[in-house]
């Protein structure tokens, strides 16, 4: 097994095309590490043989840029695992879990990402999520910031509607809390 979201396999030798199979925080462990060795992202780009662009774009998790040879050479390098950690939940914790929706388009949680958009009504910040915009593949990350998804209402574990307010329990999908 290489690189995998622990529910995709694939062989090998095939080159990591998809936008859900690379482990996201490989990406960043990747960077930080990448970062302690005093390592400019072009001088790593030419020993692994890649352009520079394809390493800034991997560490900030789009592990679409680079194929699967430069990545297990940067695991070598940084002595960084590429594999999953294989992760089994009691059958009782299993059940309770959200059915999946394979066809259904996420929406991202963060509420800075320029795919949610930012309204008022009276003096309260809403984000209507623009789902399509985020997740045109039915990813798990978000095309534009690269935060996990969502596929269920993030309160009560509902399908997901259109709008800003899930229809079940009345919350909103996205909340900013004030630290």
């Amino acid at each position: 097994m290489l690189i995998l979201d622990p529910l995709k396999v694939q062989a090998k030798n095939s080159i990591i095309c998809g936008v859900t199979n690379l482990r996201k925080d490989f990406c960043f462990l990747v960077k930080e590490a990448r970062r302690e060795s005093g390592i400019s992202q072009s001088m790593l780009a030419a020993e692994i043989g890649c352009k520079q662009s394809a390493i800034s774009m991997f560490e900030q998790g789009d592990g679409t840029k680079l194929g699967d040879e430069a990545i297990e050479k940067l695991s070598e390098k940084f002595g960084i695992p590429i594999t999953a950690p294989e992760v089994k939940l009691e059958a009782s914790v299993q059940e309770n879990l959200p059915k999946r929706s394979e066809h259904s388009h996420g929406f991202c949680p963060n509420p800075h990402c320029p795919t949610n958009h930012q309204y008022k009504v009276d003096d309260r910040v809403c984000y209507l999520p623009h789902r399509e915009e985020c997740d045109p593949a039915y990813g798990k990350f978000c095309v534009m910031c690269g935060e996990i998804l969502e596929k269920h209402c993030p309160n009560c574990g509902a399908e997901l509607r259109n709008g800003a307010f899930c229809d079940t329990c009345g919350k909103p999908y996205i909340s900013i809390y004030d630290r």
